[in-house]
């Protein structure tokens, strides 16, 4: 993958429309949302262009699930490893299935296994508007399941496997959910509890629950105790043995009566404060942002352009919008809209904890792979480790051919003339084409990622194997990708173009009144950091959410304050406030350069964007994991730093010994606590907050530099509550968690200050 030596294959200018009809006008004060269960909003449908009903017209994504049958009905689908082979305590992760030992759907099976399980529910007491709530990992039972909500006339509501009781609980009553999915006992009898525990039965509509990784006894039901509700628990086998038995009339009057403006999914924000927002997407928002970035895809990089299986690998949560994206709707929109079909392999639930995830993709080979910048940064120091331990004619062998694909790579940037360097080709040949062979990417068309930034130095690292990763930027409110990178449109560094159909400014906008702004000047490169470019970036077009859901069996102080945070999203001229800080460059690339909640507010009134100085920080000292930047109405900015360790994965904080990758800062030195007490480790984190500190283009001046740090004993995860499912930081928890750590660096007088507990 990549791009290739002609030159014209680069671009030097994004390809972003100015003509007016290609965008959705906004005509009128709206308001352009609504918070209502079974409320509907029009799709935002332009004049022309990407936006507009010819390339894009309104479906459902039901409608296009029975195109997708009928075009390409003995395609597979859908594949996963059944049963799922159980991680070992003592033997580890059991090899790998062969490709042709995994189950599959077709998509023919797909859709009728879907519209078995919608019948189901409908017999089982789920009503049009409806919610089925799914609590589990990625599987076939979840996307059907999901697909199921729609023909029966509802949605979709996703909860994190890694949800505790009490927040799966919230989600289940706040959805409206009458139908709810787990994966396992453990978390029925953890729900059933957390439920009992909130003394709200009224709001409770839970009418079934469907197990699909356990088989109840036959007959078993559950009383939630405060009710009257006896609900009858059943296996997925059983519901599609009942849902078989039941006639297609219903279900085709309950899809036929679903629009594209009505709400298709529910995507719950982490809810770092306060009690998590549900985002109402509409079938037209999922099936313009798919239909776009296929579109984009199949011309830039030829993903879907001829007639062959193009192949995903699902592991994130699909209850996050990326993994909705592209796991579930974007293999059936690609496949109904030829010539190729899409096929969905499914990882197992430990994949990412035990870093088997390599043994999945070796199977799969993904045509398109998304992953979060901790899952890219994982692979890396896997491959460092690799590297670091290879000597003799093969090391200097991976350097000289990394060096070439660098090369090749940089070329490759936008503006670039897309030549392929002097003996690039026995480079590839020898070196680059076998490690992405052994990482299971060699037929990878399209690298992505996005949900958090990634840094520079692991686009580099990629870029050297020839693997180009392209970033994308949005927000569960904006159905995902607002930006998009591609091969022939990319820089490091940027968060690409706004992708086609989609408005994208940045505004600097009245604190006191969001709907007066002033949209700022574009920036000459992405090095200018002058605040006159930079401003809170905006969307608006047809993937922007319906609005924020408003359960009215809450009561109406809970619908008041809904409706409330809606308005405060979504501006008088359909603008959506993402509450990013960023700018947009005269070649039309977008750079977030920090997040308006995450600013801190130096002593003397400076917005100090903290994630560019952490980066730095991380980028020049291999064995650091992460930094956390302090001194929000301080004197000083502090740090709080982890250190790479086995096991540290992002959902678990792993172990006090160090990785492979962290222990040869000093190899004297193998577990955390011996590091803090380092003196050459103490100098190596020393050195490199200097170095971040002396580069004027992320710390201008004093107050941006970062004046004392403290190593930390283990790492955030998941797990402990300080990182969000895609695992991104929640700063507060997170600095509230450590306060008595952070109050010792502001009294000590010293640059490193110990950890005490």
């Amino acid at each position: 993958m990549g791009c290739g030596a002609s030159a014209q294959k680069v671009l030097a200018v994004a390809p972003v429309s100015t003509n007016a009809d290609d965008y959705f006008p906004y005509e009128g004060t709206g308001p352009w949302y609504t918070c209502k269960p079974d409320g509907l909003v029009l799709p935002r449908v332009a004049k022309s262009g990407a936006a507009g009903a010819a390339e894009c017209p309104p479906h459902t994504l039901q409608s296009l699930l029975t195109k997708a049958a009928d075009e390409k009905g003995d395609r597979p689908a859908l594949k996963a490893e059944k049963p799922c082979p159980a991680l070992q305590v003592d033997s580890g992760v059991p090899p790998a299935l062969p490709d042709a030992d995994w189950a599959t759907w077709t998509y023919r099976e797909y859709y009728e296994d879907a519209r078995r399980a919608a019948k189901a529910f409908v017999k089982l007491g789920f009503e049009p508007f409806d919610t089925v709530a799914i609590w589990g990992f990625n599987s076939p039972e979840w996307m059907l399941s999901a697909l199921a909500a729609g023909f029966a006339g509802g949605k979709v509501g996703g909860l994190y496997p890694t949800d505790t009781p009490q927040t799966a609980a919230f989600k289940v009553v706040h959805s409206g959910a009458s139908i709810v999915v787990v994966e396992d006992p453990g978390k029925l009898t953890r729900l059933t509890a957390a439920l009992a525990a909130r003394r709200d039965p009224s709001a409770c509509k839970i009418q079934a629950f469907v197990g699909y990784g356990f088989e109840p006894a036959p007959g078993e039901a559950i009383q939630i105790p405060g009710s009257n509700l006896a609900v009858p628990v059943m296996s997925w086998s059983n519901l599609m043995e009942l849902g078989s038995k039941e006639d297609d009339a219903i279900i085709d009057s309950r899809s036929k009566a679903v629009q594209p403006g009505h709400c298709a999914v529910l995507v719950y924000t982490s809810g770092t404060t306060g009690e998590p927002k549900a985002v109402m997407l509409s079938h037209d928002c999922m099936v313009f942002e798919a239909l776009t970035f296929l579109n984009v895809a199949r011309s830039h990089v030829g993903l879907c352009a001829s007639a062959q299986q193009e192949r995903i690998l699902s592991y994130l949560p699909l209850s996050h919008v990326a993994g909705k994206m592209v796991d579930v709707c974007f293999p059936f929109v690609a496949t109904a809209s030829p010539p190729a079909w899409v096929t969905a392999y499914f990882a197992r639930p430990y994949d990412l904890k035990a870093g088997s995830l390599k043994d999945r993709l070796k199977v799969a080979r993904p045509t398109v792979f998304l992953g979060v910048p901790l899952v890219w940064e994982k692979i890396a120091d896997r491959l460092r480790a690799v590297g670091a331990s290879t000597r003799g004619i093969k090391k200097k062998l991976s350097t000289w051919a990394k060096a070439k694909g660098l090369q090749h790579a940089r070329a490759c940037q936008m503006g670039g003339d897309g030549l392929e360097p002097f003996a690039y080709g026995a480079a590839s040949k020898l070196v680059l084409k076998k490690v992405k062979g052994i990482l299971g990417l060699d037929e990878l068309k399209f690298a992505v990622t996005g949900a958090a930034p990634i840094r520079v130095d692991t686009l580099e690292y990629f870029g050297s194997l020839g693997i180009n990763i392209n970033e994308v930027y949005g927000m569960s409110e904006s159905c995902a990708a607002c930006t998009i990178s591609t091969d022939r449109a990319h820089l490091w560094g940027s968060c690409g173009y706004q992708l086609p159909g989609v408005e994208v400014k940045a505004f600097k906008v009245d604190s006191m009144d969001m709907n007066r702004k002033e949209e700022c000047p574009r920036a000459v490169s992405l090095d200018s950091i002058d605040e006159e470019f930079q401003g809170e970036l905006c969307f608006r077009g047809r993937s922007i959410m319906m609005g924020y859901l408003a359960q009215p069996s809450l009561g109406a102080e809970h619908v008041k304050e809904v409706e409330r945070k809606t308005a405060e999203t979504i501006d008088a001229e359909g603008w959506l406030h993402s509450g990013d800080k960023g700018m947009i460059t005269q070649t039309g690339m977008v750079k977030i350069t920090g997040r308006y909640k995450e600013l801190i507010i130096g002593a003397g009134g400076e917005n100090i964007a903290p994630v560019p100085i952490e980066d730095h920080i991380k980028g020049w000292c291999d064995g650091i994991n992460e930094v956390m930047l302090i001194g929000d109405k301080r004197k000083y900015n502090v740090a709080l730093v982890t250190l790479k360790a086995v096991g540290a994965n992002g959902e678990s904080p792993g172990t006090d010994q160090l990785d492979a990758g962290a222990a040869r800062v000093n190899p004297q030195v193998t577990t955390i606590m011996q590091a803090m007490d380092d003196r050459f480790w103490i100098e190596q984190i020393t050195l490199a907050i200097n170095s971040a500190n002396c580069n004027g283009k992320i710390c201008p001046n004093n107050a941006f530099k970062v004046q004392k740090f403290m190593i930390l004993p283990t790492n955030f995860s998941e797990e402990q509550g300080f990182l969000t499912p895609t695992k991104k930081l929640k700063r507060p928890v997170v600095e509230k968690a450590f306060e008595k750590q952070v109050d010792m660096m502001y009294r000590s007088s010293s640059t490193y200050v110990r950890y005490e507990p």
